[in-house]
């Protein structure tokens, strides 16, 4: 299988890397919290990184929060460089998420990959599935957009790998007819 590395602490890094180690992969854990971090990872099966340090994994979920995106991949710079990294966040906030956070004309991959290194690709994809929903377990639906057709090729055969089943959503967009909101 691969090195995946997880930034981030919370429900969906806890539900993704879970799913990642009982599939093979070698993941690692990474947050701001050392000690949580270490915690999480033990729960997990996984390692613990540093958090700044060049992540492990060729693939890097970036399990934060939409605001914390950008300011994460700014913080890590040249440590991203030549990596795939997973954007799973949407660009909504508000008190009950409605407010689309993101200038017309952009989006929240968009603004990760201006932040990220020439030489990293992004793509994204689990924005669409509750963490919970994912916990579960089970066979779910993952779209996965991204310019970068390797960089797409390697995540959607790590969403396969997790026992889902990946969308490509430009592919599935022509055949439904659906019209994507500017979220993403």
């Amino acid at each position: 299988m691969s090195n995946i590395s997880i930034i981030g602490l919370g429900g969906m890094a806890r539900a993704i890397g879970a799913r990642a180690v009982e599939s093979g992969h070698t993941v690692e854990v990474i947050g701001r919290d050392a000690v949580k971090a270490k915690e999480v990872a033990a729960a997990l099966g996984a390692t613990a990184g540093t958090f700044g340090a060049t992540p492990a994994g060729e693939l890097v979920i970036l399990a934060v929060p939409h605001a914390g995106g950008v300011p994460v991949v700014a913080q890590y710079g040249e440590a991203l460089a030549d990596k795939v990294i997973v954007d799973i966040s949407n660009t909504f906030a508000g008190p009950d998420d409605t407010v689309l956070v993101t200038p017309e004309g952009s989006s929240g991959a968009q603004e990760i990959a201006e932040a990220a290194p020439a030489s990293a690709h992004v793509v994204k994809a689990f924005n669409t599935v509750f963490g919970h929903v994912l916990a579960k377990g089970g066979p779910l639906d993952v779209l996965v957009a991204g310019d970068d057709a390797g960089a797409k090729a390697s995540v959607t055969a790590f969403v396969e790998s997790l026992g889902l089943r990946p969308l490509d959503a430009v592919a599935w967009r022509w055949r439904t007819g659906w019209r994507a909101p500017a979220c993403c």
